[in-house]
């Protein structure tokens, strides 16, 4: 790391600029500029002159040298340390000069008294030579004593410059007095003199400073510090999400971020007075190999956020996904095994982010063995001390080893550490964390199928009330991928889409973690069905092997369910499951979707559909695994993914399964459930003339008493009632149950009425979750629309009104919806670089009566409306509409009809009509890009 100003006397460096990523004087040629600057000042006497000569000649020499800079980074896109310190001498330099102009030629002082000293120092960043392209420049200008009207007028003029330079400047001007006073106040004000830098000026005055700084306001405050920063950190990391591997990270701010490693070093020089993060190896506070392992994380940080700047032209922290792409590429990351180079990319930086919280473990603990920082308190809600098993010990409030234990004669202690912090509540201490990561290789063959290693894992899994407490540390310190080398592939591994939210490995984890808070009935009335599950029982060992490997053969070219299943045939055995489970926990891996893409891809009110999944489940004790799997696989995937929506088609998929296995399956007709639905409307619409009601149950054929629930029944039977033929009936309602907005409508049948109502829905920015639409025997449509905004909820009732003008109009003609969306059509820069591929499959066995045809694409907001015009157009009759959306992906299932009510076998129909909606995603797709 670029030293920091020294205990002992200002720091200087800058004026020798080491190893840059050019030659410094191909960046700034100090003396060059200087005497161009001289000359073309000469003697003018005019100070808007004056200001106006050096803007120019140093606006020239600054894009020459940042050109410079970025074009030696572009040739070595890993050599972040000479970049950062390119960055800061060419700042140094500027900032020499301007002052050089404001001191030599607008407020010249050839006999300056002490009252017109002035020094100005480097701060933040800057302070320690580490600028990216586009970072602020923090100064501080300092005085010996008041400010005079000549410092104070130097000073604006310096400041006028800087900013036509086009420079983003923070500054203070201060007296050392100034300095101590603030810093008692303001921690973060303590924190940017920490690392002053001197530049130019009155050199004793940094002489003055440094001595005042170290004897009146850092000695004996060390822990006081500490825990300011320590506090601070852990406000910025719940600022930031609480979470290192959320996929579009801070690389600033995040944690395991470059702020994390600043702290370190804050931190290392208060309390340690070190120059230098290397210095501590020397300290015994870390090893060399770990020093080197933080010069890595520290190198490929910045690497990431020079790059970032450059690519967006601006300064820039957080890696959006756009960004990622062009990182990934100017690293010179590239596709390989099946995965993209963005994801090799977003891998490496996740294992970086990991190891500087081991790092930052590790400097915390020996602060507490100095007693500059307080021991943790216990985990969860022990309250009093339980003491440690034979082989372990309690350091500074820590587990870690017992000094006589030999990890070579005892390999299995590796594993029955994390089990004992878990029983304990006891944090690891750094120095077993060091034990363990240098004795990976000691987990073997031998040692993974030990009985008493599988027993330990396994207890630690199932007998605990946080086992990803437990997963998740031996993840990180590389146990779970020594034990389980199949699980190792996808330790870090990024998904590049919107959907997963987690690396594969932490949406594993985060599994498991709902599936203990559902055992612990932490989620009773947000999870009724599942909760009850498990309060009749169910195969715990079996399903919590299932969360572990459910996702253990992604990042590969095979469907990764497949492969999954296999390596859990590989796995499962040796964590000690006998055959029986082992083909129930392969049965789960290999379908771990099904569940979840029939509730979401299809039609649930079609008996086929139940028919079909309870034939595949086969045995209710499959189905509770299956829901309870594809619970936590779901509310795994991050905040905000799980909904009433998912729930409801969940609990109604598992409901009819259920009840099929219970009853068989001849049970799923729709002769009696129309019957039951006709029953349930007379008895809500008791009050009715019988006549109006008789008219009502005879006018619909079969699959709408089939498809649709009591509540819109009701509401289609009043939208209906003495209807005329140029009437346009809506009923907007919240389905509270589904998180969404029902909207039905009623009006005389014609062509191409699905595709209006889907556009007029577009325009005003709903998002159709599910859509069903008949047309009545006297021939009306009735069709209904589940929508949601686009943050997935209800829409707003002010908006309401605006949603009902613009169906209006554009069912009238008054609004064409194509013209219209084609400004809302447009696909967000941070979501260009998701490939998602377009495959559309007909299918005429999942349903009796339609043909299914799903659409799976690159989703944008005209994109259903586009479709079912295709569809109109081709005459097919859309009898329902299923969307299911995953991020930027989303699948659109359609259950169709021809014109003459059959379903749709002609191969060479199928052929044309798939090749008209490939056309539609295509022209969508490049309009959305332009």
């Amino acid at each position: 790391m670029p030293p920091g100003s020294d205990p002992a006397g200002p720091d200087d460096t800058h004026r020798d600029p080491g190893d840059l990523i050019r030659p410094a004087e191909e960046i700034f040629d100090r003396a060059a500029i200087l005497r161009k600057l001289d000359r073309a000042i000469g003697d003018l006497s005019d100070a808007a002159e004056i200001r106006r000569k050096t803007v120019r000649t140093l606006k020239t020499a600054l894009r020459s040298g940042r050109d410079t800079i970025a074009d030696g980074f572009t040739q070595a896109p890993l050599e972040a340390r000479k970049t950062v310190l390119a960055y800061s001498y060419l700042t140094d330099c500027v900032v020499e000069a301007v002052h050089h102009v404001a001191t030599q030629h607008l407020h010249r002082a050839p006999n300056p008294t002490e009252a017109q000293r002035l020094a100005i120092f480097a701060v933040g960043g800057y302070g320690r030579a580490e600028m990216c392209p586009y970072s602020d420049v923090d100064l501080l200008f300092l005085s010996p004593y008041k400010l005079t009207g000549w410092a104070e007028s130097a000073i604006e003029s310096m400041l006028y410059i800087l900013w036509d330079l086009g420079l983003k400047v923070g500054h203070s001007s201060r007296t050392v007095a100034d300095c101590i006073r603030l810093g008692r106040e303001d921690y973060t004000i303590r924190t940017a003199l920490l690392e002053h830098r001197f530049l130019t000026g009155h050199a004793p005055i940094a002489d003055e400073l440094q001595t005042a700084l170290w004897t009146q306001l850092f000695d004996g405050t060390g822990s006081d510090f500490v825990r300011a920063k320590l506090d601070e950190r852990t406000e910025r990391h719940r600022r930031q999400g609480g979470q290192r591997y959320m996929v579009e990270p801070n690389v600033k701010e995040g944690k395991g971020g470059l702020r994390d490693l600043q702290t370190l070093f804050w931190i290392a020089k208060y309390v340690n007075h070190v120059q230098d993060v290397a210095d501590l190896v020397d300290k015994g506070t870390y090893t060399a190999d770990e020093f080197a392992s933080f010069v890595r994380a520290e190198t490929f940080l910045l690497a990431v956020r020079c790059h970032m700047h450059l690519i967006a032209g601006r300064a820039m922290d957080q890696l959006t996904f756009d960004l990622q792409v062009e990182v990934a590429d100017r690293m010179g990351y590239t596709d390989k095994a099946g995965r993209r180079a963005v994801e090799h990319f977003m891998q490496a930086y996740f294992r970086h982010a990991t190891r500087v919280g081991e790092l930052t473990r590790i400097l915390l603990t020996a602060l507490e063995a100095d007693y500059k920082k307080e021991p943790p308190s216990l985990v969860g809600f022990f309250r009093r001390r339980r003491r440690a098993k034979p082989g372990f010990a309690i350091v500074q409030n820590r587990l870690s080893f017992a000094d006589d234990v030999k990890l070579a004669d005892e390999p299995v202690i590796l594993l029955r550490i994390f089990d004992e912090a878990l029983r304990t509540g006891y944090l690891l201490h750094p120095d077993a964390m060091r034990l363990i990561a240098a004795n990976l290789h000691l987990i073997d063959d031998d040692m993974r199928r030990d009985p008493e290693a599988v027993r330990i894992f396994m207890d630690m899994l199932l007998k605990h009330g946080n086992p990803d407490r437990g997963l998740r540390r031996m993840n990180e310190l590389g146990v779970l991928g020594a034990f389980i080398p199949e699980f190792e592939p996808i330790v870090a591994m990024m998904q590049f889409n919107m959907y997963h939210h987690y690396t594969v490995d932490e949406h594993t984890i985060q599994c498991i973690r709902h599936m203990s808070e559902i055992e612990e009935h932490k989620l009773v009335d947000e999870l009724p069905v599942a909760t009850r599950i498990i309060e009749e029982g169910f195969a715990r060992k079996v399903l919590y092997v299932a969360l572990l490997l459910h996702d253990i053969g992604k990042g590969r070219p095979e469907d990764h369910s497949v492969l999954g299943a296999r390596i859990a045939r590989k796995v499962a055995p040796r964590l000690g499951l006998s055959r029986q489970d082992v083909d129930t926990v392969e049965w789960l891996v290999r379908y771990h979707l099904l569940m979840s893409d029939m509730a979401q891809k299809r039609d649930l009110s079609d008996p086929r559909t139940v028919r079909d999944f309870a034939k595949a489940v086969r045995t209710k004790k499959r189905l509770d695994l299956l829901l309870l799997l594809t619970v936590c696989d779901i509310r795994g995937v991050g905040p905000g993914t799980w909904n009433n929506w998912k729930a409801q088609l969940l609990r109604n998929l598992y409901r009819e399964t259920a009840h099929a296995l219970e009853n068989g399956l001849e049970a799923l007709n729709r002769e009696s459930r129309g019957n039951e639905a006709k029953a349930a409307l007379r008895d809500a619409l008791a009050d009715w003339d019988k006549k109006d009601l008789r008219t009502e149950t005879q006018r619909h054929y079969p699959p709408y008493w089939q498809g649709l629930g009591i509540a819109s029944h009701v509401a289609f039977a009043t939208l209906l009632r003495d209807i005329k033929d140029d009437q346009i009936r809506i009923d907007i309602t919240d389905d509270v149950d589904r998180d969404a907005t029902r909207i039905c409508f009623a009006m005389a049948d014609h062509p191409g009425i699905f595709s209006r109502l889907a556009g007029a829905l577009a325009l005003v920015g709903a998002n159709v979750v599910d859509a069903r639409t008949y047309t009545s025997k006297d021939g009306y449509a009735t069709a209904v629309f589940w929508v949601q905004d686009h943050e997935g909820h209800p829409f707003e009732t002010a908006r309401i009104p605006r949603l009902k003008t613009m169906i209006g109009k554009t069912l009238k003609g008054e609004v064409i919806a194509r013209k219209g969306l084609d400004d809302r059509d447009k696909i967000k820069k941070r979501e260009r670089d998701f490939r998602v591929p377009t495959s559309i499959a007909f299918d005429n066995e999942g349903s009796e009566i339609y043909t299914i045809i799903e659409v799976d694409t690159r989703d944008r907001a005209g994109l259903l409306h586009d479709l079912t015009r295709v569809l109109a157009n081709a005459n097919i009759s859309i009898a329902s509409a299923v969307i299911a959306t995953y991020g930027a992906q989303v699948v659109d299932t359609f259950y169709v009809k021809d014109m003459f009510g059959l379903k749709i076998h002609s191969e060479a129909k199928q052929k044309a009509l798939e090749k008209k909606l490939r056309e539609a995603i295509d022209t969508g797709a490049e309009r959305a890009r332009t």
